[in-house]
């Protein structure tokens, strides 16, 4: 896996988010002019559309590709590593000129990495990293998952103080998909700081994934509150578990955000509202809109041109008293 300290950092820049209708299989082409050159054909094979921030990710790439005049050949995984592998051979059965795509997984993507390279059409990594050898894709566009995770424990120092909460802390953490990137580095992060700093005071007493999904946050939740009705904090590793938690934690006649206090990931308009609401304590924000950023670097790339090996975007921390502010400027 890259180490994602030690790459550069470049801005992220900013697309409309509107929404997304799931396929299994692969969208019709978007095709564009380029001044008279020969149109760039990108092939990008998307996780799927599990969250609110999944669906902003992907107009964001949709709607850049548009604007860049790429010819975009797009492709919902529906969260399984197979479907992925399918579309991306299917691009270098179709010769595009670049490939890109957010791995569902870490692990798994030698063996269609290598077919890329024999074919000479570069990959590049968006949102999430994998375990394979760096030589077989160019860079990745995206977060640094594991500061997100030191950022999120961080922040609930402040919203224990805030609170008035003394003594001893007990975390339940709902995790992102089981072997993705985000929800590895997300908990490595948060652990890292729990366990340099709170090591006497804060212990996770249950974890389990959720799947980044809502239903997956109500359904874990409501299972956590019968085993561990005494939990004082929740770390969702993104807004929709969060906001499907908070379900499960009201229909336990509890009190989100007071007897539970919930600090989530990624800063989509719906956490926000929650926030606002005074539901959600402090969000660790993960921007989705990387399209215009990606189309850049597929430009370069295309070009012969050395781009940095990883691309980050730039993020933000809210607490509940920014909410209402940042709540009108929210796009996603």
């Amino acid at each position: 896996m890259l180490n994602r300290r030690n790459f550069l950092t470049a801005a992220v820049g900013v697309a409309a988010a509107g929404t997304l209708a799931a396929c299994a299989k692969e969208d019709g082409d978007t095709s564009g002019s380029s001044g008279g050159s020969k149109t760039i054909t990108l092939g990008f094979s998307q996780v799927g559309s599990e969250s609110g921030w999944r669906t902003a990710n992907t107009d964001s790439v949709k709607s850049a590709a548009k604007e860049a005049g790429y010819n975009l050949k797009f492709s919902d995984a529906q969260q399984k590593q197979e479907n992925q592998i399918s579309a991306i051979r299917s691009y270098i059965a179709q010769k595009v000129d670049v490939i890109a795509f957010s791995p569902v997984v870490v692990t798994g993507w030698d063996a269609i990495l290598n077919e890329a390279k024999a074919a000479k059409i570069p990959v590049i990594l968006t949102d999430r990293s994998v375990e394979s050898d760096e030589s077989l894709f160019v860079t990745l566009v995206g977060s640094d998952f594991t500061d997100e995770g030191r950022r999120a424990a961080k922040i609930l120092e402040k919203v224990l103080e805030k609170a008035g909460h003394k003594g001893d802390v007990k975390i339940a953490q709902l995790e992102g998909t089981t072997g993705a990137a985000p929800a590895i580095e997300r908990a490595k992060g948060f652990k890292e700081v729990m366990d340099a700093d709170h090591a006497d005071d804060w212990k996770i007493v249950v974890s389990q994934t959720g799947d980044f999904t809502r239903a997956g946050g109500k359904q874990v939740m409501a299972a956590f509150l019968q085993s561990n009705p005494d939990i004082d904090v929740l770390f969702a590793h993104n807004d929709d578990m969060g906001i499907g938690a908070i379900q499960a934690i009201e229909a336990a006649g509890k009190k989100p955000g007071k007897d539970i206090l919930i600090v989530t990931v990624d800063g989509v308009k719906d956490g926000f509202v929650a926030m606002s609401e005074g539901k959600i304590n402090a969000i660790v924000e993960c921007n989705p809109l990387l399209g215009p950023q990606l189309m850049e670097v597929v430009k370069k790339v295309h070009a012969g041109e050395t781009v940095e090996r990883w691309i980050k975007t730039k993020e933000s921390d809210f607490m509940q008293d920014q909410a209402k502010d940042a709540l009108p400027t929210r796009k996603y």
